[in-house]
């Protein structure tokens, strides 16, 4: 495409936990072509269609851990200390150690010293400077720091001066593309996060392999034992919670199972985890309270109706432990959590083996989509989604999932879509569908396709020319 056929992918971030930069370096290298550097961090393992393809090349930046040491009460010299490190790390693997590239493509936020590092690098090596918004790096500070703080008003007048820069901008929602228009002066190409091919329905087989393999995870709760302990201790071999190998061709999902949802998230503070708890709290207390209050004639009848409900919650982050102790004081009698970080290749059979996901994501700005939805829409999978502005753009209520906005609301949608569950429950089968249904409308391959290549193909023909 270019005259030297080379792309540069900038995560200044873990880039196993980066799957839409994992994405773009696929398609530069599948769809456009290109010899593929990826600078970032590593942590946790790419996948590995990344790891595995020849003409992609990870280069690796040391994380500054030693400014964590520092204490609080120095936050502001850890920050600029913390962006004066980065800065110059990225200026040696953009200008030295990375072949000269015709097109830079960075991943904002972060933006700070992410943009300004890119830019002086593709002005250096006469590259094209491809900004791909996902979010904007200020609100995040924000977060911490407050909206009116010095440092964040010096952040988002970094992000807004270098963003304009860029010769072309991709951004992931349309809310996104009019902010940037109206009140940044950038012109950005929405390209939608869709489900690579890796994404959909988990075959039985494949369901009880994950599920003989996380078992070891499965069988500690966090805090007290739970009814998922009792049920691992008494299985047989051929069983999980889920699945029975009833011989070498033939498995079954069990009729007494527990439903399973998902929950993947960073632990951070935009996604308010407690809404899920006290969502499970609630639907603990009902199912109990309707099985104490039947006669005995109708005991098992209302316990069969409502199943037992297990939450799997992959991801890391700085809240984990913080709500890891909440969860071992809730004491509940038909609810269980578990917490795990999955390899690449097992997230998304776990979410093609779920019944539900559930997403806390409420956006630091507003105007960004969580991918993790995506994804899960991708392997035919329900999502309960927190409301907020533009989650509208992919989750059609009442189609492919359901918003809530408080506890309450998610725990009714819990007993409204597990009523009757496994084979009864007609509420989830009809979103299941819509899941399906938006799942297979569009590919991550297609839509890079038709909106990330023709930009691309542009802004490096403009540097050659």
């Amino acid at each position: 495409m270019g005259k030297r056929g080379r792309a540069c992918v900038v995560v200044l971030g873990d880039l196993g936990r980066s799957p839409r930069m994992q994405y773009h370096a696929l398609s530069l290298a599948r769809q456009a072509a290109f010899q593929v550097d990826i600078v970032a961090y590593g942590g946790s393992i790419p996948h590995e269609a990344v790891l595995n393809h020849p003409s992609i090349h990870i280069h690796t930046m040391a994380q500054p851990r030693f400014i964590q040491l520092l204490p609080k009460i120095l936050y502001p010299v850890t920050l600029l200390l913390k962006a004066f490190v980065q800065f110059t790390m990225l200026l040696w693997f953009l200008f030295v150690k990375v072949p000269a590239p015709d097109l830079f493509l960075v991943q904002n936020p972060p933006s700070v010293p992410t943009l300004i590092a890119v830019k002086w690098a593709s002005s250096w090596r006469r590259a094209a400077f491809v900004v791909d918004w996902h979010n904007f790096g200020y609100t995040l500070l924000a977060l911490s720091l407050g909206r009116n703080n010095l440092f964040v008003s010096l952040y988002r007048w970094f992000e807004k001066h270098y963003g304009k820069m860029a010769t072309g901008s991709l951004c992931v929602t349309k809310a996104m593309q009019h902010e940037l228009d109206q009140n940044w002066g950038v012109r950005a190409k929405v390209l939608y996060d869709q489900p690579p091919e890796f994404f959909r329905p988990a075959l039985l087989e494949e369901r009880h392999e994950l599920f003989c393999r996380v078992k070891k995870d499965l069988c500690h709760p966090i805090g007290v034992y739970d009814f998922i302990s009792g049920e691992l201790e008494n299985q047989e071999l051929n069983e999980t919670l889920f699945t029975t190998k009833i011989n070498a061709d033939m498995i079954s999902l069990k009729q007494n199972r527990p439903a399973l949802v998902v929950s993947s998230t960073s632990w951070t503070p935009d996604e308010n985890f407690g809404i899920l708890l006290e969502a499970a709290v609630m639907y603990d207390r009902r199912v109990a309270a309707r099985s104490k209050g039947s006669d005995t004639a109708k005991i098992s009848e209302e316990q069969h109706l409502y199943p037992n409900l297990l939450f799997i919650i992959t991801g890391k982050g700085p809240e984990k432990e913080k709500y890891e102790e909440k969860i071992k004081r809730l004491n509940l009698r038909h609810v269980a959590f578990r917490t795990m970080w999955l390899a690449a290749e097992d997230y998304p059979l776990l979410l093609g083996s779920a019944d539900l996901g559930v997403c806390l994501h409420t956006s630091s700005s507003g105007l960004d989509l969580p991918m993790k939805v995506v994804d899960m829409f991708g392997c035919g999978l329900p999502v309960c989604s927190v409301s907020y502005s533009c989650i509208q753009e992919l989750v059609k209520d009442g189609k492919n999932g359901l918003l809530f906005s408080s506890s309450s609301e998610l725990a009714d949608q819990l007993l409204i879509l597990f009523k009757g569950f496994p084979g009864n429950c007609d509420a989830l089968m009809s979103l299941k569908a819509g899941a399906m249904e938006t799942g297979s409308s569009g590919r991550w391959a297609t839509e890079w396709e038709d909106c990330a290549k023709p930009l691309i193909t542009q802004v490096v023909s403009q540097i050659v020319n």
